[in-house]
């Protein structure tokens, strides 16, 4: 087993399979990263890999339409095209403020 923490997500920590997607662990273990179609189309799970760059699989075409080389060379990838074989440590941007909302 390996571990998933979750930094933005009070750094939930949670074990998942080797080779499991990371949209599917966050959706699982209720981790929080958000997303809108799970499918690689909307770019919605756009996430940061903080620790544990080297135990994702490789950057998938479908990344390569939401993402650039700089936001990849940052750890940035899209959680569900990607999958993890050991430890890692992901962030993900805060939502946008809803009209007519006031930020604290």
């Amino acid at each position: 087993m390996i571990q998933v923490t979750f930094i933005t997500n009070g750094n939930k920590t949670v074990e998942a399979p080797e080779n499991s997607n990371l949209l599917r662990v966050s959706l699982r273990e209720k981790g929080g990263i958000p997303f809108k179609c799970g499918g690689g189309l909307c770019g919605t799970c756009k996430c940061r890999i903080e620790q544990g760059r080297e135990n994702t699989d490789a950057i998938k075409p479908k990344e390569r339409k939401h993402l650039t080389e700089e936001q990849f060379g940052e750890g940035w990838r899209m959680a569900c095209q990607t999958f993890v074989n050991g430890d890692i440590a992901v962030s993900w941007p805060p939502p946008p403020p809803k009209p007519g909302s006031t930020a604290a």
